[in-house]
């Protein structure tokens, strides 16, 4: 006996070194990773003939000004964009590592800091209530669609989930406005009403966002929804069919205590390895439906920064994604590890 709970203390132990372990590891690897992904992001973005000084002449020529060979050079001068590639971005990197300064926006002619920063808070409040929407909605319909196998629920949530997932986010995006002024006259557009997108701070301002908030979360959330109940349907029937459910209801085993136990425990497992690719999303979030329905994320930033060969703050976003898929990848591997005994660090 005492041989037995010593065995399983060693066992517990061998777990919690193989976790350390895992996790050392891979915060480890992490510098390197991010450090190989900046440096091709920063080339990439090199890639394309020109740069931001090009577009900026381009746009002078258009509205009539003419511009000397001596202003471009002085224009290259001043946005250092005459330096080779690997001084540009050996500059960037020195900046952030020792300062935390990402550089300078040429387009919005900040620091990329400030310009992240006025984004990144309003694009996590989005995409974090999306995620919650998403879940909340996809497991329950998820599970009752795959007990109740063949019903006209079961149907019905098909059908569903196909509609979602055939509609694009900005074509419900642009129904939904065109229903909301149409039919109630108001503009279902941004996240805050004319008097507070430039106001402060305030309870007042919190509560306007709170109102406009739902139709982005509906939005972006269908696609969402409708794949992740597809997935929670599909996994929880392949596991309801299998020997060890069939025993558990033999024992007697309440229905809905075996069912949340057993196999929805395992069918959930894909969706927590989903939670890598979920999180870069917070940053780069749903571009052309943000776009649509004017919201100040991150999203339509990041398009205009690639638009502009803004390198700074195009190269800042891209890390910013990277180090979200890296760090989402992480949190996948731990909680498919607590959720699912059979899973080890090795």
């Amino acid at each position: 006996m005492h041989w037995g709970k010593g065995l399983i203390k060693f066992k517990e132990r061998e777990v919690r070194f193989n976790m350390k372990s895992f996790l050392i590891k891979r915060l480890l690897l992490m510098i390197p990773t991010l450090l190989i992904i900046s440096i091709i992001a920063f080339a990439i973005i090199q890639l394309p003939p020109g740069s931001y000084v090009n577009t900026l002449v381009s746009q002078l020529a258009q509205s009539g000004q003419d511009v000397s060979q001596a202003q471009i050079e002085a224009l290259e001068q001043r946005y250092g964009i005459n330096r080779p590639i690997y001084t540009q971005y050996y500059i960037w990197m020195r900046n952030i590592i020792l300062n935390q300064d990402f550089g300078y926006s040429f387009i919005w002619e900040a620091p990329v800091n400030r310009v992240i920063g006025s984004r990144l808070m309003l694009t996590i409040v989005v995409s974090s209530a999306t995620l919650f929407f998403t879940w909340l909605v996809a497991l329950p319909i998820g599970i009752i669609s795959a007990v109740k196998q063949y019903s006209l629920t079961d149907y019905s949530v098909t059908f569903i989930g196909f509609l979602g997932l055939s509609i694009p986010n900005f074509m419900l995006a642009l129904v939904l406005m065109f229903i909301g002024f149409r039919y109630f006259g108001i503009s279902v557009g941004g996240l805050f009403s004319e008097e507070y997108i430039d106001a402060s701070w305030s309870i007042a301002k919190f509560l306007d966002m709170l109102k406009h908030l739902w139709i982005p979360v509906i939005v972006v959330g269908t696609a969402r929804t409708a794949g992740l109940i597809r997935i929670m349907r599909a996994n929880l029937l392949d596991e309801l069919h299998k020997p060890y459910v069939v025993s558990a209801r033999a024992k007697g085993v309440a229905e809905t205590v075996m069912l949340i136990k057993y196999p929805v425990r395992v069918a959930i497992n894909p969706l927590l390895s989903s939670i890598g690719w979920m999180l870069p999303q917070i940053i780069s979030g749903v571009t052309i439906t943000a776009i649509v329905l004017s919201l100040p994320t991150v999203g339509p930033a990041l398009l205009d920064a690639l638009m502009a060969q803004d390198m700074y703050l195009a190269g800042t976003f891209i890390l910013l994604i990277s180090f979200l898929t890296v760090v989402g990848t992480l949190l996948s591997d731990i909680l498919l590890a607590l959720a699912d005994p059979r899973i080890r660090y090795e």
